[in-house]
């Protein structure tokens, strides 16, 4: 048995989704805010997402992202917005497919059966990556060090995991400056140099003896923190 992960803040159509799922044999988990749904696909690990845009906390799009820090699970769109704009950034942000409302229960189910089929069972990457005493929680996005709670900014968060989830990999000043802070930049490296310092004061990693990112001088930036 599959299980689904509807993640919908209409409550009728939540329930019809509900029983037209379980009528066709698949398990069944809700929830209406995106931010909860980014932890249940941490701790209960689903076969498959069926993901509104429209969610009463975040952006679908932004969990949709959070979700792809630490997981491949398949997710299916399904959202009222029919803008091209919409479904390019939906489909660039890690969906599989993209249905809009209304739809027919018959073809999306059909579509869930296909993404089950042609995408390979999600990789059980953790979704908290430990490094001595530093813990990255990726669901909740939570920095604890040594047990404690790390405060950061939403971009230091940001560039915290671009850096972990890509351990070893030269992330150059381009590539960093265009997932964190967007498209419209990519040259703005005196913008990466503040940030990886605050982030260096706060999980205490020396530079000159990094046990976590080292400085590529001129290029970029490595995470070379492990288990």
């Amino acid at each position: 048995m599959s299980t689904v992960l509807v993640v919908e803040d209409d409550e009728p159509l939540r329930r019809a989704l509900r029983t037209s799922l379980r009528a066709r044999a698949f398990e069944v988990i809700e929830r209406a805010r995106g931010g909860d749904a980014v932890v249940l696909v941490a701790d209960r690990r689903p076969d498959v997402v069926l993901l509104d845009l429209g969610l009463p906390d975040i952006d679908g799009i932004e969990a949709l992202r959070r979700m792809r820090a630490f997981s491949d699970v398949p997710v299916v769109v399904l959202t009222a917005r029919d803008r091209q704009a919409d479904k390019i950034a939906a489909l660039d942000a890690g969906a599989d497919d993209y249905v809009t409302k209304p739809f027919d229960i018959e073809e999306l189910l059909a579509r869930v059966r296909a993404v089950l089929r042609r995408v390979p069972q999600a990789a059980a990457t953790a979704a908290i990556i430990h490094v001595d005493d530093l813990d990255v929680d990726l669901a909740r996005r939570q920095v604890r060090l040594d047990g404690e709670v790390v405060h950061l900014t939403k971009t230091e968060l940001a560039l915290l995991e671009e850096l972990a989830t890509h351990p070893g990999k030269l992330l150059t000043h381009e590539y960093l400056l265009r997932q964190v802070w967007g498209q419209g930049y990519g040259s703005e490296s005196n913008y990466l140099r503040v940030y990886v310092a605050q982030l260096r004061r706060k999980l205490l990693d020396d530079a000159a003896n990094p046990r976590l990112i080292v400085t590529e001088p001129g290029i970029g930036y490595r995470w070379i923190g492990s288990e």
